[in-house]
């Protein structure tokens, strides 16, 4: 893993944090985002932990930069910013997860092992916010007026519980192309752009009303 984050202090916890028998090795670590483009460019991390508001390159940047060169690129941002705006530019621009700063450490290392395991992963009571975020862009069409087939029913489920293209179609014995088409006619159906909002559309239409 390497974090990044222009507060040493902060740096500092996270490496102690991570390393003694988590499962996790700190590989490296960057106080801005133009050291960190660099250092993951060297290193080729499983995980980044990327903070979102840093001087002249902030987060969002750096993440579109991260992706940009390595599309497959597992970056997690951990932040102290709550605000909807903030979440849905992230996970647009290809976060695998956002979390805050305040969140106990256990849950942050459980969360992190779900990142590696392929799932997206969220602070408690962000979901929220983002599907406000989605309603408010937009109306979806309502699951039982969409028409999806068993299948595509199947994979907006298994994008409701986080995982990867990669890992649905292992689950479901398919190719990711194969994936990759039903996604995209699920995601017309339902009148959503992304599976980050399939995916928070589902567990919104899992609660109970």
């Amino acid at each position: 893993m390497v974090i990044i984050d222009d507060h040493p202090l902060f740096r500092k916890g996270a490496r102690e944090l991570l390393e003694p028998g988590t499962g996790f090795e700190v590989v490296g670590e960057a106080s801005s985002g133009a050291e960190g483009l660099r250092r993951v460019g060297e290193i080729r991390p499983d995980l980044v932990l990327l903070d979102l508001n840093m001087a002249e390159m902030d987060g969002l940047e750096t993440l579109r930069r991260l992706h940009q060169a390595d599309p497959d690129m597992r970056v997690v941002m951990l932040t102290v910013s709550d605000r909807e705006e903030d979440l849905v530019e992230a996970l647009r621009a290809g976060a695998s997860g956002y979390l805050l700063k305040d969140m106990e450490p256990e849950d942050l290392l459980d969360r992190l092992r779900q990142v590696l395991e392929g799932h997206l992963v969220l602070s408690e009571g962000l979901t929220e916010h983002l599907a406000r975020a989605v309603r408010r862009e937009h109306e979806p069409t309502p699951l039982d007026r969409a028409g999806l087939t068993e299948r595509e029913t199947e994979i907006l489920n298994q994008i409701a519980d986080g995982l990867s293209n990669k890992h649905i179609a292992r689950n479901l014995d398919i190719t990711e192309g194969t994936v990759k088409v039903h996604v995209k006619n699920l995601l017309r159906k339902l009148n959503l752009r992304s599976r980050v909002e399939a995916a928070v559309w589902m567990v919104e239409q899992r609660r109970p009303h």
